[in-house]
């Protein structure tokens, strides 16, 4: 299992918001650019970037975040306001490595079906396509978490393996900004219902220990934010714990 650090930019800061919610807002006194190299100095290979103006439909943050990931070898994550297929490839051809998809996918019934048949036709599409689930007591929620899906979750997992996304991004929103442990019970009723998914766990991870309980489940990898930014985890356990992990692997 793979350990991802998390960076979410809201006005070309970084930031953490509780619960999703933009007016419980901590912002830290670093830059995207010196978190990308300090993470890259330390040997990490992937990051994961919420653009949090691009939730909103405000992209302005992109063109500073393209600028910067020329500049890098680190493989990009991101996620925020991917609405249409054009803003897919247009992020894709942009150099970000995997793309995250969210409320477009549920409030659209056809647009998964479409971005399978008109961007899955590239190599290696289905990797770097990840379809977002934020879940609130097993309830979908999207548009910023304010708005619940009426399509049952295990169901909106078949549904996307079956057009070919087998990456998932699971946020346990009740966890999520609290530093409280992982949603470990809902991340393993998702790979019992599906054993062969590739889970992204994301939300509440406080520590190692934390680490280690989503390793026992398999989870593929885990988000982490907050706890590195409140020194609850440190890089260089991050660093340790990855390079055993590519060993292993």
């Amino acid at each position: 299992m793979y350990i991802i650090p998390a960076i979410d930019i809201l006005n070309g800061k970084v930031v953490r918001l509780r619960e999703g919610d933009y007016d419980q807002v901590t912002s830290y006194d670093v830059t995207l650019e010196e978190m990308i190299d300090k993470y890259q100095s330390n040997g990490t290979e992937f990051i994961h970037i919420i653009d949090l103006n691009g939730a909103k439909g405000d992209f302005s943050n992109q063109k500073f975040l393209f600028d910067i990931i020329k500049k890098t070898d680190i493989k990009v994550q991101y996620g925020g306001g991917v609405r249409s297929i054009e803003k897919v490839k247009e992020l894709i051809d942009s150099g970000i490595h995997r793309v995250i998809v969210g409320t477009q996918a549920l409030t659209n019934a056809n647009f998964l079906s479409e971005l399978s048949l008109e961007v899955c036709g590239r190599e290696k599409c289905q990797d770097q396509v990840v379809v977002a689930i934020d879940v609130l007591d097993e309830v979908i929620k999207y548009s910023g978490w304010m708005e619940s899906s009426p399509i049952k979750l295990m169901d909106y997992v078949d549904k996307c393996l079956n057009l070919g996304f087998f990456r998932f991004l699971c946020t346990d929103i009740d966890k999520d900004g609290k530093l409280g442990g992982a949603g470990v019970g809902l991340y393993k009723k998702l790979l019992e219902h599906s054993p062969f998914i590739k889970l992204i766990a994301s939300g509440g991870v406080s520590s190692m220990k934390d680490i280690e309980e989503l390793q026992k489940i398999k989870v593929e990898s885990c988000v982490v934010g907050k706890a590195i930014y409140e020194g609850k985890i440190s890089i260089e356990e991050i660093k340790d714990w990855n390079l055993k992990a590519l060993i292993s692997f």
